[in-house]
């Protein structure tokens, strides 16, 4: 904020004041963002302002070489990454209503969301016998949902996370977890995920998230938007 004021006071013009208000206008986005209450859309919306102000401001230097040009770039940068934030936090919006709505009848899947970041989480004993990595009849109907959201909504990057619970070693229980990830992957793209989208990780038994062994034997289905 400091920077700003010594900006305008060096500018003196009414243009210049123009570019501040738009820069203040960043900065309350931020800060509404920040808060509590603030939605999914204006948290994207007011972060992506913030780093477009911060980008646009270093072109406008490098390009215009003096006060002007850095306010410029702001401007326009906090437009930018303003509308770029908004739409992204949007279509994740939209995936997450459609994922949720296609597993709704599914009792043993569970999905969760961390900023834009989607998280679909299937237990293994509903895909895989002990000690297999090869899928269950059952886990088929689960892959036909999932994959009709995945294809719906190409714009984001998907990993295929493979976890086990402590029993047996390190290394088999890494095997094993990423066996069942790579089944997994590709039962999707069996039903036309594209291959490219995708990362397979077996984490083994290095990420428990439960002392329950059943809630830490999963697999994981995370959803990450694309951000050109």
């Amino acid at each position: 904020m400091l920077w700003t004021i010594a900006v305008v006071k060096s500018c003196g013009h009414w243009e210049m004041k123009k570019y501040r208000l738009v820069i203040v206008g960043v900065l309350c986005l931020f800060i509404i963002s920040c808060a509590g209450g603030a939605t999914n859309q204006q948290t994207k919306t007011g972060q992506g302002a913030l780093v477009g102000a911060g980008v646009g401001a270093i072109l406008g230097q490098v390009i215009g070489g003096n006060t002007k040009g850095t306010l410029v770039g702001a401007g326009i940068g906090a437009a930018l990454g303003g509308v770029a934030g908004n739409q992204i936090g949007a279509y994740t919006d939209r995936q997450e209503s459609a994922l949720r709505k296609v597993m709704v009848k599914s009792e043993n899947t569970i999905v969760t969301r961390t900023e834009n970041v989607l998280t679909a989480t299937f237990q293994s004993n509903m895909f895989f016998d002990t000690n297999s990595d090869v899928l269950k009849a059952g886990a088929y109907s689960e892959m036909d949902r999932v994959s009709g959201v995945l294809r719906e909504y190409p714009k984001t990057r998907i990993r295929v996370e493979g976890h086990t619970d402590s029993k047996g070693s390190d290394i088999y229980n890494k095997e094993l977890s990423q066996r069942r990830a790579q089944s997994v992957a590709n039962a999707l793209i069996q039903r036309r995920v594209d291959p490219s989208r995708m990362e397979v990780v077996g984490y083994g038994e290095s990420q428990p998230i439960s002392s329950n062994d059943a809630m830490n034997r999963r697999v994981n289905i995370v959803i990450i938007p694309i951000q050109a």
